[in-house]
């Protein structure tokens, strides 16, 4: 028998996805049937380890305030993962706002900022695109947050608290009657996510199920950068084997800016850039198949939203090598004045050369940061 189409997940046999699961010799639990996978008319279902793990506990955990219009969906629980993936390596107040596994915008806490200006730097970042987002906290959301919140449409947001107020304000229906269907989720242990290389990932492997059943199995993602004491200049020999290094250091400012923007760029996908300044992203440039259009369309869109003058004095990321310069001659032109980078291309020197015609600060990560999710 198959499928009705008024329910997507439902067969002949009853549900469509059984109570248990094992991948790997990881007993898994089913924890709900979801809204929808990636598109409406995929059945989907959200499991979690039988055993829990630190790690294993905050989404699986996870506590659901609030479930909106029929719940959850991959995408929902993607997006949360994501954003969880952003704000997990930040101390103060960060807020990344997710739409479709990308972030649209990222803020971290700048010169003592209240919470919800964080959020207002995150989600004016793309003010379009956050419509209908997941919005992710690591710190308790408070009722000014919550009430900013609720004054656009919002899918969900996510965090490891809420204050009574703000619980209140994210069911006041009256006063923000165009955000009935929020979804609020509390989330614990944000901290025991693994973050930097030698964290404990308690065995949790990515894994990408292929079109005929089989599986690529990989570790998960570790950062060596701790702090700006990580951020190395870039150095590298030219053709003639003489030693080139940039000549600009970059200012504690844009060191701070440079390892936010790399944090962020981690849950951007491949080709990604990130463009920052003052704790804030000024445009994400996110999907593209070459290096230079990324940088392009991260510009063009700080032109679009914040105009060509924020980009004045800001600090660029890339999870991948520039393999031309084209790229370093286009952020001078933009006023970009730091990049943070993997290093690692055969023209690494061309590219450290444009950095000191131009009085740009370039560091070096020795590693890559791609995201094909």
């Amino acid at each position: 028998m198959a499928k009705k189409a008024s329910s997507i997940y439902f067969t002949a046999s009853g549900k469509v996805f059984p109570d248990k699961a094992e991948v790997l010799g990881v007993k898994y639990e089913k924890v709900q049937d979801l809204r929808y996978g990636t598109n409406p008319n995929q059945g989907a279902a959200f499991y979690r380890p039988v055993k829990d793990s630190p790690a294993g506990a905050v989404i699986g955990r996870m506590e659901i305030l609030k479930t909106g219009k029929g719940g959850l969906s991959q995408t929902n629980l993607e997006d949360i993962h994501h954003a969880l993936g952003i704000v997990k390596y930040f101390e103060t107040h960060a807020c990344a706002v997710m739409k479709h596994l990308n972030p649209s915008g990222a803020a971290v806490q700048f010169a003592g900022e209240p919470q919800v200006e964080v959020y207002r730097k995150a989600r004016d970042c793309d003010s379009r695109a956050a419509f209908g987002s997941v919005v992710a906290f690591n710190t308790p959301v408070a009722v000014e947050t919550a009430e900013e919140i609720m004054s656009t449409i919002v899918e969900g947001v996510v965090a490891p608290g809420y204050e009574p107020e703000a619980v209140e304000a994210f069911g006041d229906f009256e006063r923000f009657k165009r955000n009935r269907h929020i979804r609020v989720i509390k989330v614990s242990g944000l901290d025991k996510l693994p973050r930097f290389e030698g964290d404990d990932t308690y065995g949790v492997k990515e894994i990408k199920v292929l079109g005929d059943g089989t599986l690529v199995v990989a570790e998960p993602f570790l950062t060596s950068i701790r702090g700006p004491g990580d951020l190395k200049p870039a150095r590298t020999e030219n053709k003639s084997g003489e030693l080139i290094e940039t000549g600009n250091k970059p200012t504690p400012d844009q060191a701070r800016d440079l390892l936010f923007a790399w944090y962020v760029n981690f849950n951007v996908r491949s080709n990604a850039v990130v463009i920052a300044r003052e704790g804030r992203t000024l445009a994400v440039g996110t999907g593209q198949q070459d290096r230079v259009g990324a940088v392009e369309q991260a510009i063009a869109k700080t032109e679009s939203y914040s105009g060509a003058d924020s980009l004045k004095g800001g600090v660029l990321s890339s999870d991948g090598f520039f393999p031309f310069r084209d790229s370093i001659d286009i952020c001078h032109q933009a006023g970009i004045k730091a990049v943070i980078q993997p290093g690692g291309s055969l023209r690494d020197w061309e590219v450290i050369e444009a950095c000191n015609e131009h009085g740009i600060a370039m560091v070096f990560t020795g590693e890559r940061c791609f995201s094909h999710h």
